[in-house]
């Protein structure tokens, strides 16, 4: 079992930046692909970036060179620091973890967080 929690939510201006940390309890953290996924209101679950037990990132076209996604096996913690944010981007992002491999569909992963709240107001 892995327990993840999400914190860093907040209300940016366009433009703006943000950084969203996940902490992981339970199993080895670092055996673990780690994903950051966003549900905006009315909207499907939808994949943002990735980051494998190596190191290896994955990321969304809408947010590639915006976002940067890092972990820190020592602390049990993955990020997302948010650059660039725009009105789109408003969204609740949720922290989910599966064993090994990235994917980037939701349905994969095994574990998530509760969800943290991003507005950007434009």
């Amino acid at each position: 079992q892995v327990q993840l929690v999400e914190s860093g939510a907040g209300l940016v201006q366009a433009g703006g930046s943000l950084r969203l940390s996940c902490a992981a309890s339970g199993r080895t953290f670092s055996n673990y692909a780690m994903g950051w996924f966003r549900q905006a209101p009315g909207k499907e679950r939808e994949f943002v970036c990735a980051i494998n037990w190596g190191g290896a990132t994955y990321y969304a076209a809408s947010v590639r060179g915006r976002f940067t996604i890092s972990r820190d096996n020592a602390k049990n913690t993955v990020y997302l620091q948010m650059n660039g944010l725009k009105p789109e981007d408003t969204a609740v992002y949720y922290c989910a973890a599966r064993p090994n491999v990235v994917t980037t569909v939701s349905r994969d992963y095994d574990y998530w967080g509760q969800g943290a709240q991003v507005t950007v107001s434009s």
